[in-house]
């Protein structure tokens, strides 16, 4: 599963929290995951509230500890006792990378490191919350919108620091952000170190089809405008291939020799080729030779084109292709096998095993077209 992100007002733990479990995470897997650390004095409820006209979910965390100061490796250790595995990995890594830009800041040994307000127990509920969840919805990749950031200052326990804090500064390094007029801490530490443990993309929302989505709501209450994280759900349409696309205008080639050339190139490891009518000048009628290949092969495939057509240039640019999610099978039909591409709304049998078939059978490839299809709609 993918989830995407889009902070426009800032995220936190309990935000991120609240979100995902608006996604339909399970609170009692949730809880439990919390509970297998062996920390107690916690409570999380689940609340549906109205945010600035959005109905949202809070994730509410209450604790019943004093003072959070502690030392940074109880809350590493705890973190690490979590159930499932995957869960305590995720946490971890967050905890982890609190605790190293704390020890960057204050210029101390990681072990060494004391933290205030990151060390209550909310920030367990937090970090182990939010992996139990991931780990529950089953999601695989996280991208996300760059994050609001907001201005003017925080207090914290070593008194008020420029916001963003200089701990969220630190955790946001290599993220995407975008300035806000909200005033304060809109990024907790907490937030910032989740992103960085589900190891989040920046960018736009990847081709998905959407199953769900949520609003994780925050504390605080924003003029004109709903505080909330806004969450969603999809399965992915395909992968996202980084491809190069090699084009020549010709002229003076035969239909025979482009049709050779086209599947020269196919058979060179092109993912496709193809022929493009044109006019060129003086209204010469032209063709279009296009190659589209992975960028390893783009040199050996740029040679082809030119050695067979006789072409002077080759064009080459960079271009992205989302390929659906894909699966070959074999039907038999009549003692003969055909292969068949499925995706993810439809299938095709292989033209050239049709062609064999008719072939072998006397059948008009038609006809055989038809009655293979036929059986591909009763397997589907």
């Amino acid at each position: 599963m993918i989830l995407w992100l889009n902070p426009s007002t800032g995220i936190s733990g309990d935000m991120l929290l609240g979100a995902l479990l608006g996604l339909g995470a399970p609170i009692d897997e949730v809880r439990a995951a919390i509970a297998s650390t062996g920390v107690t004095g916690w409570s999380l409820e689940q609340q549906t509230v109205d945010a600035g006209g959005l109905i949202a979910t809070r994730a509410v965390v209450t604790v019943a500890e004093g003072p959070a100061a502690r030392p940074g490796t109880e809350l590493l250790d705890a973190v690490r006792r979590a159930v499932p595995a995957p869960a305590a990995d995720i946490a971890a890594t967050a905890v982890s990378a609190l605790l190293e830009v704390e020890s960057g800041i204050h210029g101390v040994a990681r072990e060494a490191v004391h933290l205030h307000e990151l060390g209550g127990v909310d920030t367990i509920v937090d970090t182990v919350g939010v992996a139990a969840a991931v780990v529950a919805l089953g999601i695989t990749k996280i991208v996300c919108a760059p994050v609001a950031v907001g201005t003017g200052s925080v207090v914290t326990a070593h008194g008020t620091l420029p916001a963003p804090a200089p701990a969220t500064l630190a955790l946001l390094r290599g993220a995407s952000v975008v300035g806000t007029d909200i005033p304060g801490e809109t990024v907790t530490p907490t937030g910032a170190a989740l992103l960085l443990a589900l190891r989040a993309r920046y960018d736009a929302p990847p081709p998905m089809q959407i199953k769900s989505h949520a609003y994780g709501a925050g504390t605080r209450q924003l003029p004109a405008r709903p505080n909330v994280l806004t969450a969603v759900l999809g399965t992915p349409l395909g992968a996202l291939h980084h491809m190069v696309l090699l084009e020549t205008n010709v002229d003076d080639v035969t239909g025979e020799l482009l049709a050779h050339v086209v599947a020269a190139a196919l058979d060179a490891g092109a993912a496709d080729a193809w022929l493009t009518p044109i006019t060129m000048k003086k209204g010469r009628p032209a063709q279009t030779v296009s190659v589209l290949t992975e960028a390893a092969a783009a040199m050996r495939l740029e040679a082809l084109l030119m050695r067979e057509t006789g072409s002077l240039g080759v064009r080459r640019q960079a271009v992205t292709r989302a390929a659906a999610d894909r699966r070959e099978s074999t039907l038999d039909y009549r003692g003969h096998a055909v292969r068949v591409k499925s995706g993810p709304w439809g299938s095709k049998a292989e033209w050239d095993d049709l062609t064999r078939v008719a072939a072998a059978t006397g059948e008009p490839v038609r006809l055989v077209a038809a009655a293979v299809n036929a059986l591909i709609a009763e397997q589907a």
